[in-house]
């Protein structure tokens, strides 16, 4: 039998979400708990796998079992034998050519910005502290420079492994809620680092160091180097993963948290 999990999980504590010798890792935790429900060894396929630090509240997974169980199991078992940071949202049963990654069609991520002159103390591990004012008007200005399908090298880390730099985003936007700034972007991939660097140079972009047209010409030259530092890993969300509908994989509130579900194509 094949089964499809929703997770969430804080990824303050962990090395990431891929299994790692000597490290804490999601993936560990949540198959040291499938092992312990199915009772045998279990592997999962992510949809996505986040960085040390990066969150996630749409998390989609997969595994096989012959263990006979109800999908209770899964979800209430498993939250009850993992760590408080780590929870299942769903399970359900999937064809056998449903695949975690490779049938994802596209991914969406939110960051978040505490953008106040003095850092909080209540979600300090779920958002980056910025504390020069940050203009999301001129932000949201460069987005448009962003959607399509381009050559991101500019904003791939030195050392990613991906084939092509190419990667079609959906959609990109920067709204303010307050004190806080959400970055939301949805894509058919990203590549390593992707959505932190964009971030990085986007708050150049709110900071009034560059133009909004500087994203352009960043795209442009393709050189890594010419866009800002990357972003600090605390504020990124992996949100949702998009499936042919097919598959029926439920759909579950984006959050992070208090944050609206806003569809986008």
């Amino acid at each position: 039998m094949r089964v499809a999990l929703g997770v969430e999980y804080n990824g303050a504590r962990y090395s990431g979400w891929q299994r790692q010798s000597h490290v804490n890792s999601v993936q560990q935790e949540v198959e040291k708990a499938l092992s312990r429900i199915c009772n045998h060894p279990v592997e999962v396929i992510c949809a996505g796998r986040t960085d040390a630090g990066v969150h996630g509240t749409g998390q989609v997974i997969h595994f096989e079992t012959q263990a006979d169980r109800d999908m209770v199991a899964f979800t209430l078992g498993m939250n009850t034998l993992m760590p408080k940071d780590i929870a299942i949202r769903f399970a359900q049963p999937v064809a056998d050519d449903f695949h975690a990654r490779f049938s994802a069609t596209a991914r969406r991520y939110r960051y978040v910005i505490y953008n106040s002159p003095l850092r909080g103390a209540v979600l300090n591990e779920g958002v980056t502290h910025f504390h020069h004012h940050l203009d999301e008007t001129k932000m949201q200005e460069a987005c448009q420079y962003l959607i399509g399908k381009h050559d991101f090298t500019s904003f791939r880390a030195i050392h990613c492994q991906a084939n092509t730099p190419t990667r079609t985003i959906h959609h990109l936007s920067v709204q303010r809620q307050g004190t806080y700034v959400i970055i939301d972007i949805k894509a058919n991939a990203f590549l390593h680092h992707m959505v932190r660097n964009i971030t990085g140079s986007l708050m150049d972009v709110g900071l009034h160091k560059q133009q909004p047209i500087w994203i352009k010409e960043l795209l442009d030259c393709k050189e890594r180097a010419k866009a800002s530092a990357t972003a600090k890993a605390a504020g990124l969300y992996l949100v949702d993963v998009d499936y042919p509908e097919q598959f029926n994989i439920p759909q579950t509130p984006l959050g992070p948290l208090f944050l609206p579900d806003i569809d986008v194509v």
